[in-house]
Formats: structure tokens, sequence, C-alpha cells
């Protein structure tokens, strides 16, 4: 078996058209589809980053919330990659988007910074390696 990368992410949030203005207006993720299923009272929005990966955006009727920031079992965050750490949280922070302080992984040497979505999920900006 040979895995290759992430195709994709799901998301529930509690507020669709809140969380669908940030990760396309804010995060500036393109849309591929957006499916509203009658049966399941439910929007599915397909969204793409750069690299094909993909993160798909449920809006599930009376879902719980998450139990605990970030250490609830389960997914903990979920990491972008960036060229530029202080540039994009600087350019988050110009959007209203409240950014931790910038860190340095001391395992990498990298910079890194956690944001949150409008449900309160963890998100990091994480330094792409220099070529």
């Amino acid at each position: 078996m040979q895995l290759k990368r992430f195709h994709h992410v799901a998301i529930i949030c509690s507020d669709y058209p809140k969380s669908k203005a940030f990760y396309t207006g804010i995060l500036g993720l393109r849309i591929i589809a957006e499916t509203y299923r009658e049966g399941r009272q439910s929007y599915k929005l397909d969204l793409a980053l750069p690299d094909g990966s993909q993160i798909e955006l449920f809006s599930f009727p009376g879902a719980p919330p998450r139990p605990s920031r970030p250490e609830a079992l389960g997914l903990r965050h979920l990491a972008f990659e960036v060229d530029d750490v202080p540039a994009t949280a600087t350019q988050l922070q110009a959007k209203g988007i409240p950014v931790e302080p910038l860190r340095i992984d001391p395992l990498t040497g990298r910079q890194f910074t956690f944001f949150a979505d409008p449900d309160g999920l963890p998100l990091e900006l994480y330094e792409a390696a220099k070529p």
C-alpha cells in the first residue's frame, strides 16, 4: 500500500454562510462545487487549495460542538503550508482574524502560528521548506 497524499478533509460547520465566507473570502479557497442535499437539510461545499487538495464543508443541522480546543480526541488541527508565515498572519489580521504569536518549531526550525475558523476549529500556518 502506498498512500500518496490527502485528497480532502471534511469539516462540519454551525453557520454555513459564515463559514463559506471565511474559507472562500478570507482564506481564498476556490469553490469546486456547492450542493444542497434536501434529504439531509445540509450543504456540501467542495473547496480546492492550489495543490489540488480539498476541503469539504458540511452544514449538518444540530451537530454537537467540538469538546475542547485543541486537545480533544480526534483531529487536532489543520495545517496550511505557506511561504511566508509572518506575511500571511498579517494578511489574516488585516481581515479581522486573530492570530496567535509566531513560534519556531524546535524540530524543524520553521515558523508557525495558529488561528481559528468561525467555529473555533484550530488552523495552522506552517512555513514551507526552503529549496
